[in-house]
């Protein structure tokens, strides 16, 4: 055990030492790295990638793999927008309510089954089903409340209950696929992968039409204003003045920077402090023998699926705070910088090992070398390169292959 905890230790550090070599390679790099505008970028770029990156960690260390986290979001964004922006005037506005109330009553009726199921042995069904057709209901009247009046778009607190919901739907998709049946999670979430970025187009419309948020008045009947505080930047560290003379507030933090650091507490209290988080481990260790002891092997795989997919859908809204627009295509790619994020940050592809705080330092990491590249000007093809090459380096280095290639080249042969 002590071992172990040295050995994690060490791993910390040494990410740690890689964050600060990044940082100081940027600083010499380019002159601009250290501004404060600059590192404001570097926050509000990361939030959405830690976010899923943190979603992901969960799957992966129960043994699973999500591929499909940047089509969810990139679908979640689509909803989003239209959400806002229409309510029930559109074929778009109509096919997004749906996607969001089966979501309501898929997750709620999923939560509130396992009870019914045991409060009904104990000859007591009535009132589950009673408690499970309540907690349907008082969800959907959660999330209209939230929104704004019938005639309008979702208020900011409608799509940030309501967007989630239908991540949520789809990680529950993949969950039950994956624990009910034979097919390697691969499989099923590059399907998903697939499937939602048809559904996204189908419900944006026209081929998958690009859904643009303003805000406006009751006329305009534009998204609230408020919604664009979710995107916006806070802290303010003092002033700085613009090409034109004027003088405005220098601030540093954004916004969805507080909602990544909410979800990195909430993973690490979940894992280090439940039940669950033991199990998430456990299952990602050895599933046969978490089988064995007791562990709810299935049940444990579908939460990580919803969980992710509910984050994916929070890095949508928040995507769409900060670039006003949902696209069919937003989340192109952002599965692959989750999965970079998190073997950067330790955790084993392999599952079982790893924790949440190396995922953070990894999305640091990660986010901060693409600062650096995009400073320098290179090229994007050659960024997606050097991602690919980063990810099988860091899994090669987790599983001690580079060690033992070494070896069997240096030792002796015959």
């Amino acid at each position: 055990m002590a071992s172990a905890r040295l050995g994690g230790i060490l791993r910390l550090l040494t990410l740690l030492g890689g964050l600060g070599a990044v940082f100081a390679a940027g600083a010499l790099l380019h002159p601009q790295f250290l501004t404060i505008g600059n590192q404001r970028d570097v926050l509000g770029q990361v939030s959405v990638n830690g976010i899923l990156a943190v979603g992901m960690t969960l799957v992966i260390l129960a043994g699973g793999i999500d591929l499909s986290v940047g089509s969810v979001m990139s679908l979640c964004t689509v909803v989003c927008a239209i959400l806002l922006m229409e309510r029930g005037a559109t074929e778009p506005a109509r096919r997004a309510e749906v996607m969001v109330l089966t979501g309501i009553v898929v997750l709620a009726l999923a939560v509130a089954g396992p009870w019914v199921w045991r409060l009904r042995a104990a000859g007591r069904w009535r009132l589950a089903l009673v408690l499970g057709i309540s907690a349907v209901g008082v969800t959907a009247v959660l999330v209209h409340l939230a929104g704004a009046g019938m005639g309008r778009g979702y208020s900011a607190l409608g799509v940030l209950l309501a967007v989630p919901i239908v991540g949520g739907l789809l990680g529950l998709v993949n969950g039950v696929i994956v624990a009910s049946t034979r097919l390697q999670p691969f499989i099923v979430t590059l399907a998903m992968m697939v499937s939602a970025v048809g559904l996204a187009k189908y419900i944006a419309g026209n081929g998958g039409q690009i859904h643009a948020i303003y805000t406006g008045d009751e006329q305009t009947r534009g998204a609230p204003a408020a919604f664009e505080e979710l995107g916006a930047t806070i802290l303010t560290v003092g002033q700085e003045r613009l090409p034109s003379g004027r003088v405005q507030d220098l601030k540093l933090l954004p916004v969805p920077g507080l909602f990544l650091l909410g979800a990195w507490c909430a993973a690490a209290f979940l894992l280090h402090k439940l039940p669950l988080g033991r199990y998430i481990y456990a299952v990602g260790g050895n599933a046969e023998a978490a089988r064995l002891a007791g562990v709810p092997v299935a049940s444990v795989r579908v939460v990580v699926y919803v969980a992710s997919g509910v984050l994916a859908g929070l890095a949508a809204v928040l995507y769409c705070a900060q670039y006003t627009q949902g696209k069919a295509d937003a989340g192109q790619g952002k599965e692959l910088d989750a999965i970079a994020a998190v073997v950067i940050g330790g955790t084993s592809l392999m599952g079982g090992r790893g924790n949440i705080l190396g995922t953070l330092v990894g999305v640091l990491i990660f986010g901060y070398l693409t600062n650096v590249l995009q400073l320098r000007a290179v090229s994007s093809e050659i960024q997606d390169i050097l991602k690919g090459v980063i990810i099988v380096g860091a899994a090669v280095v987790q599983s001690g292959g580079l060690l033992g290639g070494v070896r069997r080249l240096l030792g002796p042969r015959g």
